[in-house]
């Protein structure tokens, strides 16, 4: 890279020219349908609301919604750098269709989506498709330059210039070449006014505000009644085992002192029993120790205790890790616990052979993503786990991505600030 800082910046900006390119048509190509799709879908779920059929389609309507507004809030992080924490209002598990319904459409974030996808398919749209026209456009303007002009005897339109031989064939070049020039410095800005458009539109004001110190009170309770659980199991995991056997040993240990003298042979096996006993305690102790913080993120960091997570995984795993230091405690014991959660859906319910972590740090942000090949459908709240682990997050001021369409693959993003 330093090679070509000095002598071919110009191939570093034709990369950043082509990526934005790439990625502009693809959003373009994938985002257009899909907002199409979802829009039309709503539209006509919430029409039927009046006859009954809506109050159980436009539940399923709406998540399909926020999976693809959510899955774009990805992209937009992944290649703009711009940030769209999503604010959804939580819905009670055991919710029935008319509560779903009502509830997704009491929260300001749902209508915050749909006024979202006219404005994607329009402005977005055009925004997102522009960076690959200005770069393959000039590619005709050329064409017609050397010679396909011919194929044309009754005339042909380039842009603004009437091509109708040599001369006005040479004229569409040049204008070709404006337009090179004119994608040069704008084709990776307008990518990013695409995403800047989304976040405008997707992200909220006063109301957003208000959202999320509603959602920072719900997600602090969540810690306090999380300590609380933790403790509790805590307690029960040392009275039901370490405490149990110790006792025991406590036992076991007067027994033979009283039978020293009288038995020494019954004496050597209780001895022997106990120092059983005692190596079963500091096992279930060092177990427990593992489940509170494991002593290899203590001492070796995050990347390391999930390269040894992914050990002992029954799945062939493979580990990215791009971390330049060590976060604070809390936040790695958040980020390993949330991703040992993933992978432990990941591994349960996907049916893949293959998964990948990525963990790197960038803007100020720890982000963990975690991919796999297998059946996908997975989706916050659908009893996967995932819902927990967003608790977990959001006590940090996290927040959790999950991209799964039916048949796969399966991406999991989660991001916790990081100072």
């Amino acid at each position: 890279m330093t090679t070509d800082t000095k002598n071919g910046s110009g191939r570093i900006d034709g990369r950043r020219i082509g990526l934005a390119a790439v990625r502009g048509l693809a959003l373009a190509l994938v985002g257009l349908p899909g907002a199409v799709l979802c829009f039309c879908l709503s539209l006509l779920s919430i029409a039927l609301i009046p006859v009954g059929v809506g109050i159980v389609t436009t539940p399923y309507v709406l998540t399909g919604v926020r999976t693809f507004a959510n899955w774009r809030r990805v992209l937009a992080a992944e290649w703009g750098g711009v940030r769209i924490p999503p604010a959804y209002r939580p819905l009670p598990k055991d919710a029935n269709p008319w509560a779903r319904t009502f509830g997704m459409l009491r929260d300001p974030a749902t209508w915050r989506d749909l006024g979202w996808l006219p404005v994607d398919m329009t402005a977005g749209f055009v925004t997102a498709l522009l960076p690959a026209v200005l770069l393959l456009y000039p590619l005709e303007g050329f064409a017609l330059a050397v010679g396909l002009w011919r194929v044309f005897p009754d005339g042909y339109w380039y842009g603004f210039v009437p091509v109708t031989g040599q001369a006005s064939a040479l004229g569409a070049a040049v204008l070709a070449l404006a337009l090179l020039a004119f994608a040069h410095f704008f084709a990776p800005r307008l990518l990013d006014v695409h995403f800047r458009l989304t976040r405008a539109v997707l992200g909220g004001n006063q109301e957003e505000l208000a959202e999320r110190v509603r959602v920072l009170t719900e997600t602090r309770r969540d810690a306090v009644d999380a300590s609380a659980a933790e403790l509790r199991r805590i307690e029960r995991d040392l009275h039901d085992g370490a405490q149990a056997r110790l006792v025991a040993v406590g036992m076991d240990l007067g027994t033979i002192e009283a039978l020293l003298d009288k038995d020494p042979a019954q004496a050597r096996l209780l001895v022997a029993q106990a120092r059983a006993s005692s190596v079963e305690a500091l096992a279930e102790l060092r177990e427990l120790v593992r489940g509170i913080h494991p002593p290899v993120l203590a001492e070796r960091g995050l990347g390391d205790a999930v390269r040894a997570l992914a050990l002992r995984l029954p799945v062939a795993t493979e580990v990215s890790v791009d971390l330049p230091g060590r976060a604070e405690a809390p936040v790695e014991s958040a980020a390993y616990f949330a991703v040992s959660e993933v992978l432990a859906n990941a591994v349960k319910h996907s049916g893949a052979d293959r998964i990948w972590i990525d963990l790197h740090r960038a803007d100020g942000m720890l982000r963990a993503t975690v991919t796999d090949n297998g059946r996908g459908g997975a989706a916050v709240g659908a009893g996967s786990g995932l819902a927990g682990v967003e608790r977990r997050l959001g006590t940090f001021d996290g927040v959790l991505a999950v991209s799964s369409p039916v048949g796969g693959p399966t991406m999991v993003t989660m991001e916790i600030p990081c100072a």
